[in-house]
């Protein structure tokens, strides 16, 4: 797919604000630039985003109902009442679950937790799993990554003596469940200084407001934050403010020798042991396998490998959640093949409208969030895909950028058995013979209000560099914008004008990839890139000798305690 090239200018007032910043940045003059972009337009926004702290964390008691929760928390140990920590089977929620369960239990022993089974359970709270809870003597849950919609099981709860905490970040309904308090950034009439915090970073705020009106040192909780940068990078929620300081700090602990035993553990089975632990390696190597569990079999998997205490059976946990995810990975590709063949069966069909939506009953409901994003990202289209789980259609719903695919699905809420999630991301089911319907609405609410922006990808250039101004002073500054993530994406650089150095080549299985060697006219050094299936499209005009123009982001790596080296990852090519 070839993408729109976008460069926005700066404005005046954005201008004025990059001459402001550039004295303090001369040796490096893109970084102004990509500073102001980001909206720090001073330098003392700058230079707090270039060096988070934790002290920029927000008082955990700004977010309504914090005072409720902690109270009914103080007031359940202190009767001795029998706790337990449940939550959603996604990475959010199981590492949500992780950090609360291993932060009282600490100060507290009569507390126990729970994941819910996709296929058995499916998501959220059950009556069943209240009715269980019930004849354990569970009088309090703390609910993590779900229970915003739960109005029913909250009542039912409420009538078997069982009280509710909430922490769930995922868009509510206009009425809210019976809970002694809920806990949501994004509730209306929230201040909450940070909307969209990951549903683990709603319960970590919870924790921090149990340590403060206790009287107890954050740093034992700080130590957790391994758990909430995973929670964040995996469930792709903005890396901007709040979020971005905690993911930071994470990201020290989890490249620390004291980061979460049961992370560790997957860190040794990806390969990634002595390296420099990045944000793209939460999301590629460590968060699917975390995933994997309760994609394949139980979250419960994945929170017994993170609140595990021993590194021998943490490493007996991984293995067995990595070879779930080697069987993920296979279903993955199988049903993503399955689902694009019946596309392209219909392609008349499917190419005057504006919406995907696919079903087949045998597809493993675990694995339809991964294939929509992958049908999402091959046709560039919101896209829902549906299969049948405990006698209903179950789907997942994924959306182009710009695109509110939540609003989509709800405008046939009234097909609808449940539905819930983000802007971009939307669980849902219906009954099977709802579909057609559910397609049609669905395919309507998309064309009225889908724009021609949101149906091109796009892809937009932060900066124009030459190849002069990525001196090791310009890295040693870009590296301060990690973490990257939503809001603050990694920059997007253009070079004009750059050549083959002579020694560019096809690699990979089938010779895809195109390695390449590059220079331009502002420098003789050479600058290594890759480009990910590209060298069919493009190796022939490469090696030819011509300038070529590149979109590209930077990829830096380190051995701990190594140099660090760069590489060019070539989004597109343009020949002149």
């Amino acid at each position: 797919m070839t993408s729109k090239w976008n460069y926005c200018p700066l404005t005046s007032s954005q201008h004025d604000a990059e001459l402001r910043l550039a004295a303090r940045y001369s040796g490096v003059p893109p970084i102004s630039e990509l500073l102001v972009k980001r909206g720090h337009t001073d330098a003392k926004e700058a230079e707090q985003f270039l060096h988070p702290s934790l002290r920029d964390l927000h008082d955990p008691f700004l977010m309504p109902e914090m005072d409720r929760a902690v109270a009914r928390l103080n007031k359940a140990m202190g009767r001795k009442e029998k706790i337990r920590v449940y939550g959603d089977y996604d990475v959010d929620g199981t590492t949500a679950v992780a950090l609360v369960y291993r932060y009282l239990r600490q100060y507290y022993s009569n507390i126990d937790y729970d994941i819910p089974t996709r296929g058995e359970d499916g998501y959220g709270i059950s009556l069943a799993t209240i009715d269980q809870a019930a004849e354990d003597g569970v009088t309090l849950f703390i609910i993590l990554d779900c229970g915003i919609k739960a109005k029913e099981e909250v009542a039912y709860a409420l009538e078997r003596g069982i009280d509710f905490i909430i922490c769930d970040h995922h868009v509510a309904d206009d009425s809210l469940p019976p809970a002694a308090a809920i806990l949501n950034p994004k509730l209306a009439g929230s201040t909450y200084p940070c909307r969209h915090l990951s549903g683990c970073g709603v319960g970590y705020k919870l924790m921090q407001a149990f340590a403060v009106s206790n009287g107890l040192s954050t740093a034992e909780l700080e130590g957790m934050l391994d758990l909430v940068a995973v929670s964040i990078a995996a469930d792709i929620v903005p890396m901007v403010g709040e979020n971005r300081v905690l993911a930071y700090y994470g990201l020290k602990r989890l490249n620390s020798t004291a980061a979460n035993i049961g992370i560790k553990a997957i860190i040794r089975l990806c390969g990634l042991s002595g390296k420099e632990i990045k944000i793209s390696d939460v999301i590629f190597k460590i968060g699917p396998r975390i995933n994997a569990a309760g994609r394949m079999q139980s979250g419960r998997e994945a929170v017994d490998l993170l609140v595990c205490r021993n590194m021998n059976d943490a490493m007996a946990l991984a293995r067995d959640i990595d070879r779930r995810n080697q069987e993920r990975k296979e279903l993955d590709h199988r049903i993503t093949d399955e689902a694009t063949a019946l596309i392209e069966e219909q392609a008349a069909m499917w190419a005057d409208r504006k919406s995907i939506v696919v079903y087949n009953e045998g597809w493993h409901k675990g694995i339809i969030g991964i294939v929509a994003s992958r049908l999402t990202e091959q046709y560039y289209k919101p896209t829902v895909v549906l299969t049948r789980s405990n006698g209903m259609a179950t789907g997942s719903s994924r959306s182009v950028q710009g695109f509110d695919v939540y609003a989509a699905v709800g405008s046939a809420r009234h097909l609808l058995e449940t539905f819930g999630g983000h802007t971009y991301a939307v669980g849902l089911s219906l009954r099977e013979e709802n579909i057609p319907e559910f397609t049609r609405i669905f395919e309507e609410y998309v064309a009225a209000h889908i724009t021609p922006e949101q149906e091109t990808h796009t892809l937009e250039i932060d900066a124009y560099l030459t190849f002069a101004e990525l001196t090791a002073e310009f890295m040693s500054v870009l590296h301060k914008f990690n973490p990257f993530g939503p809001g603050n994406q990694k920059p997007v650089f253009c070079t004009r004008g750059v050549r083959d150095f002579g020694t560019s080549k096809a690699v990979g299985k089938s010779g895809e990839h195109l390695k390449l060697d590059l220079v331009d006219e502002t420098c003789g050094k050479v600058f290594p890139g890759i480009a990910f299936n590209a060298a069919p499209a493009h190796l022939e005009a490469v090696r030819s000798g011509r300038p070529f123009d590149i979109l590209y982001t930077i990829d830096e790596s380190r051995r701990k305690g190594g140099a660090r080296t760069i590489q060019l990852m070539v989004k597109e090519i343009i020949h002149s």
